[in-house]
């Protein structure tokens, strides 16, 4: 008995003298060839580093989708997606089998639609991608619920292309190797996988009509339209493109106080996060809710009127 006292006396002061374990957390980020993975590891080097008992890693993951289930369940405590996902999972529309508990804590910066081919394709239009074997994106990804919302909007389903699930690698990949005809990558201006593919090879990314632009627009609020000047890859020709804002995903039940923490070290580092993914160059207090159809987080919220206010 003496002794089962004395171990329970040990136990119990070596927990009221070690000093509480750091909270281990997730980023979703998306396959290492494009931004998310960067960008999530680079956030979350600056969370870890900035915020009290707090450890992050990045993850790679397949994604806007997958992401956003992750935070929704738990699984993750933030995601980068593309808005348009987050929009669909806040409102349960498909893929989400029901409305997701997930919201913003800021807007990051606009993805393009880009549709790329080689140089010397006949496929000069998206309406001529019917009957071509194309990728899609990997499944989960927001690539694909992206490339799959503007087909159909402008009335191309995927029984009138050869589909492929192929994620950012696979696709170029296969358009090098001429094993499909094009691939969709939605992903910032100057993403990794289409820039190193353009080095190599010859491609062009196919321009949307200011007609497709406007169905698309019209039809998709989270879409805004971009005009890409030439060589913004090597030797790729001008294009018009829709684009779509990315997000940080959050679970709307996360600690307000946290999320004003996040936001505020985040900005307070954004020169750091700048100089690793050039892109956050659109990562500003005044582009924070720049994802229409969805309110901030209030932690995050609190913080941009703080700083509106200034």
């Amino acid at each position: 008995m003496y002794r089962m006292i004395k171990r329970g006396l040990l136990a119990l002061t070596l927990a009221v003298s070690l000093p509480a374990l750091a909270e281990n957390y997730t980023i979703g980020t998306g396959s290492q060839s494009g931004t998310y993975y960067p960008l999530g590891g680079i956030l979350a080097k600056i969370w870890s580093e900035n915020l009290p008992d707090f450890n992050m890693r990045a993850e790679v993951t397949a994604a806007s989708v997958e992401n956003t289930i992750k935070v929704a369940t738990g699984k993750q405590l933030v995601g980068v997606s593309q808005g348009n996902v987050v929009l669909q999972a806040a409102q349960g529309e498909k893929p989400f089998p029901r409305k997701m508990d997930v919201t913003v804590l800021f807007a990051l910066y606009p993805n393009v639609v880009q549709f790329i081919v080689p140089a010397d394709s006949d496929i000069h239009s998206v309406m001529d991608l019917k009957g071509k074997k194309v990728s899609l994106g990997a499944p989960g990804s927001g690539t694909r619920v992206s490339a799959t919302n503007i087909l159909q909007t402008l009335g191309i389903s995927t029984d009138d292309i050869r589909a492929q699930s192929l994620n950012y690698t696979a696709t170029t990949n296969a358009i090098a190797n001429g094993q499909i005809d094009a691939g969709v990558i939605v992903g910032s201006l100057g993403v990794g996988a289409i820039t190193e593919l353009a080095l190599t090879r010859d491609i062009r990314i196919l321009s949307f009509t200011a007609d497709e632009l406007k169905k698309i627009t019209a039809a998709n609020p989270s879409y805004i339209e971009q005009d890409v000047p030439k060589d913004s890859y090597n030797n790729v020709p001008a294009f018009q493109a829709p684009a779509v804002w990315n997000v940080l995903v959050v679970n709307n039940k996360l600690d307000p106080k946290l999320a004003y923490q996040m936001t505020k070290v985040a900005f307070e580092h954004m020169d750091d996060i700048r100089k690793v993914i050039n892109v956050t160059q659109f990562t500003t207090v005044e582009n924070m809710n720049k994802l229409n159809g969805i309110a901030l987080h209030p932690g995050a919220e609190k913080y941009r009127q703080e700083q509106m206010s200034q």
